[in-house]
């Protein structure tokens, strides 16, 4: 009896998988409707590069902005309070370094150390840390 119940369970199961009744439709395929819009080539190629310190060309932040957005044109950002004000300037979000980035690969930068490999690895020579790396990644 129990082989017959399993049995009649599987192939409950299988028939549900295939389509009859209400799902045999020829439904049209979603992508196969609709197309990729266009690649649009912007006209203005004469594009100056932001100057550094210069302000910004949006003239709105995105505080501003997702204010506007919820609560309608001309509302001002609400200021900071005295305790956020003085969270913000224990945390240092004042004092922002403009050159970071050129300072991330300076020797002196303290890291979390990641192991001997790693280390071995970034002080290798280019062309030697990308076949050490493709080896270790193995094939895409």
């Amino acid at each position: 009896m129990r082989n017959i119940l399993v049995i009649c369970g599987a192939a409950m199961a299988l028939a549900a998988c295939g389509k009859s009744g209400l799902a045999a439709h020829n439904a049209p395929d979603e992508l196969a409707i609709s197309r990729n819009a266009p690649l649009v080539v912007p006209q203005d190629f004469a594009l100056t590069p932001p100057r550094p310190g210069a302000p910004r060309a949006a003239g709105q932040d995105a505080q501003g902005a997702a204010m506007e957005a919820l609560f309608g044109p001309g509302v001002r950002v609400p200021p900071k309070s005295a305790a956020e004000q003085q969270l913000l300037d224990r945390a240092g979000a004042a004092a922002t370094d403009p050159a970071i980035r050129s300072q991330a690969g300076d020797p002196k930068t303290p890291t979390v150390n990641k192991g001997a490999f790693l280390r071995e690895l970034m002080d290798a020579p280019a062309a030697t840390r990308n076949a050490e790396v493709a080896a270790v990644t193995g094939p895409n």
